[in-house]
């Protein structure tokens, strides 16, 4: 696979040489299980110069025939996923998306926030299927993965692209993301929501600077996402918040905070979902507690299995978005009562699907 993929530049961050790995979620990368072999620091006595540096990022360029999923899964309440990276450099410890990293050749730890995979052609595939004839005109989500507006977005600008595209055919979109670059683009969204085609959604997982800056550390502030919610709110644009994930002992009692500042900025609705920790997203965020919240560690671990019936993971659907147990009704019965104190009476717009405008079709018709 490597030999397939063109990097394309690298970017040096400063490194903390207190053991602690500043700006990354990741403090190491877990054995890929599709690779036979693996390149492992076995002895280090300082004799040798690392053979990768934790604070490098690579990008690389990746041609895919599409760019637009069906999402079969029931409880996540989508048609489609769209995602111009794979990858993310956000760092989010808890990222469900990790584990798609093994995929392309690479680990589910500090290699998903370090190597980065760019579809520069998404805007031209998005076209392509488009005007399949059998395509059913159903809410894309933007991008559902990872990030598309990670910080690389700012010079690539395929999301911007994608965007566009979009509102020339008139199609449905919903966008997620926890970054403010999405401001960029207010022209291109207000425009979708003319149409009634825009649901934009902000993730916020914490208002604790202190744990934002090692549980998702690449991201825009709490506040910052915050003050984005207002700016979309005061253009006029819909927006839901996803309090997500919440993790017990870390971030579950701010479910209130977050959800009252998030109605005070203008958000017409919110979500959650309890972190479950699949695969090698497990050994990621056990090593990351570990070493960033040693005190509390196997309280916040303890915890999280209560919610998963005593796993960290959970693949069942209908359950694994907001666990089981009584952590579990906990959490759903302080969200409940704070969505209802703050959200009475709000709502997010419909799509009108019936906007859908094919470019081909434009042009046959005019013969």
């Amino acid at each position: 696979m490597e030999n397939r993929r063109k990097q394309d530049k690298q970017e040096v961050v400063p490194i903390q040489s207190e053991g602690f790995i500043k700006g990354r979620g990741a403090q190491y990368n877990p054995v890929n299980p599709f690779l036979k072999q693996a390149y492992v620091s076995d002895h280090i006595e300082g004799l040798d110069e690392p053979w990768e540096k934790p604070g490098v990022t690579q990008f690389f360029q990746e041609h895919p025939k599409k760019i637009v999923n069906e999402v079969k899964s029931p409880d996540l309440g989508l048609s489609y996923s769209m995602n111009p990276y794979q990858g993310c450099e956000h760092g989010c410890v808890y990222c469900y998306a990790r584990n798609t990293h093994a995929y392309w050749g690479y680990g589910a730890g500090l290699d998903f926030e370090q190597k980065i995979i760019i579809k520069e052609n998404a805007p031209a595939l998005l076209r392509a299927q488009l005007e399949n004839p059998n395509w059913v005109v159903r809410p894309i989500m933007l991008a559902g993965n990872t990030d598309c507006y990670q910080p690389i977005e700012a010079k690539k600008k395929i999301t911007r692209g994608l965007l566009e595209v979009l509102l020339q055919y008139r199609h449905p979109v919903s966008v997620i993301t926890k970054n403010a670059l999405i401001l960029r683009d207010l022209d291109l969204l207000q425009e979708l929501h003319a149409h009634q085609l825009l649901h934009v959604n902000i993730s916020i997982t914490t208002l604790q600077e202190e744990l934002r800056q090692k549980l998702e550390p690449r991201t825009a502030t709490g506040a910052k996402r915050l003050a984005v919610v207002e700016a979309l709110t005061q253009a006029g644009l819909p927006v839901n918040v996803m309090v997500a994930p919440i993790i017990p002992g870390l971030n579950d009692h701010e479910v209130p905070a977050i959800l009252e500042a998030s109605a005070q900025a203008g958000a017409l609705s919110a979500a959650y979902t309890i972190v479950r920790l699949n695969g090698a997203v497990g050994e990621t965020f056990e090593d990351w507690i570990y070493k960033a919240f040693p005190d509390r560690a196997t309280k916040v671990l303890d915890q999280i299995k209560a919610c998963h019936g005593g796993n960290l993971n959970d693949s069942q659907f209908g359950r694994r978005m907001v666990g089981e147990g009584q952590w579990a009704e906990t959490i759903k019965s302080l969200f409940k009562i704070s969505l209802r104190k703050h959200f009475k009476d709000r709502i997010m717009p419909p799509y009108d699907f019936t906007a859908f405008t094919p470019r081909k079709g434009i042009q046959l018709s005019m013969f």
